[in-house]
């Protein structure tokens, strides 16, 4: 009875919370361009108090990234609408703070020797969260709403590719990023809203004289040929196999088992856009991406705590209740207007994904007697350390095996 009640008041079970806190981050990185950005992270660490915690951090970097972004949404939801320039010009501000703080919240983390498996796991949901809102302004900001099929797959291909880049780890228990990976896409997408900020979105409209075709189709290109280098070293882990036992997972569960999640997402988001009567998709892009956003973001952080927990990941969730919704009303010839299921699925994904990370950041800061957005002591070491530590930043660009920066397969 009381083991009943612990599991109806809890999300992670006692086992969960002792193997959390025996978790060691492991990462393996080849990024062209994080050795380049180490001095900028050095120097905009070094200007950080001492007292601000590294989660605080993240977290404001996030904030002010989605507002930015639900700026441009405001002005054009479906991507058809050339919207403002400066609104192009902040997004590309919200996106670089966003990948500088997220950037240096583990160097914080080491530098106040406030590391713990709860920064890992923080920076992983936030990212998680960010992955929809970056994917979702890059193809507004080049009018990738002009061709439907198009921005649907570049949004769920970033969004799928990020939950892979997690499946990968949950796999062979160490993530790892390729020479071409999210800081190189963040750059890129920064560099298409300077170009929409300083010409107009409508540039990615004009045709490219000799080949014919927009520049936008030219950004599909290079998008879509970064996704296929992450894939195939993604598929290179069923090749090599997990690092559990007989080949499986850390958590001895079947490598292929992380798919079911994710086919739960995805399958019903494509069919329910291709099949609508109403053209759901088309006739509210963004809504709709940041919807099944929500309950793909939900998903990845219950595929990172199974990782970091080493337990089995389930398959069901009520996330999906609005994507079910929206797939029953199509089955029973849309009883109710599709746009009323989209944003009950908007609103109840949101809620369940908030209420789901609060709870769980909630539970390991209880079983690690931490806070989750303050420093409440004078950090240990932190006067000694923190002029002398500085040499050694660069080492890592997050500073902290248990606090680094989550980088997705796209960004």
């Amino acid at each position: 009875m009381p083991l009943l009640a612990y599991k109806e008041c809890h999300i992670l079970s006692p086992q969960q919370l002792r193997k959390l806190s025996e978790h060691k981050y492991s990462c393996f990185s080849a990024s062209l361009l994080d050795p380049l950005l180490q001095p900028w992270w050095n120097w905009l660490v070094a200007q950080t108090p001492l007292w601000l915690a590294p989660n605080l951090i993240t977290i404001v970097g996030l904030i002010l990234n989605i507002v930015t972004t639900l700026i441009l949404i405001c002005y054009s939801p479906n991507g058809v609408e050339a919207p403002p320039r400066w609104t192009c010009a902040l997004c590309a501000l919200g996106l670089f703070v966003y990948q500088s703080l997220d950037s240096i919240d583990g160097k914080q983390a080491r530098r106040t020797n406030t590391s713990s498996p709860l920064g890992e796991l923080f920076d992983h949901g936030c990212d998680s969260i960010s992955t929809i809102f970056v994917a979702l302004s890059a193809c507004i900001s080049c009018q990738l709403g002009h061709y439907p099929n198009w921005l649907f797959f570049q949004c769920f291909c970033a969004i799928a590719l990020f939950y892979c880049a997690h499946w990968q780890t949950y796999v062979s228990g160490t993530m790892r990023f390729g020479r071409i990976d999210v800081t190189e896409a963040q750059f890129s997408i920064i560099a298409i809203h300077l170009v929409s900020a300083a010409l107009g979105p409508e540039i990615w409209l004009t045709k490219i004289p000799i080949v014919g075709v927009s520049w936008n189709y030219t950004i599909l290109v290079f998008i879509t040929f970064g996704y296929t280098l992450n894939i195939i070293n993604f598929l290179k882990m069923f090749i090599e196999g997990g690092s559990g036992k007989n080949g499986s997972s850390v958590a001895g569960t079947s490598v292929l088992s992380p798919s079911i999640p994710l086919t739960l997402v995805v399958l019903p988001a494509l069919i329910i856009a291709q099949k609508s009567p109403e053209n759901i998709f088309t006739e509210h892009a963004s809504v709709y991406i940041l919807a099944f956003g929500m309950v793909a973001a939900k998903i990845t952080n219950k595929l990172v705590i199974a990782h970091m927990t080493k337990a089995e990941m389930e398959y069901l969730d009520w996330s999906l209740l609005g994507p079910t919704l929206l797939f029953l009303n199509q089955y029973f010839n849309c009883i109710l207007p599709e746009i009323w299921l989209l944003w009950f699925a908007l609103a109840w994904g949101t809620q369940d994904l908030l209420r789901y990370c609060s709870q769980v950041c909630l539970e390991i800061c209880q079983h690690l007697r931490i806070d989750l957005f303050r420093i409440p002591y004078s950090p240990k070491g932190s006067i000694t350390t923190s002029v002398g530590s500085q040499s050694n930043l660069g080492a890592d660009k997050n500073g902290g095996a248990s606090h680094r920066k989550s980088k997705s397969k796209a960004h």
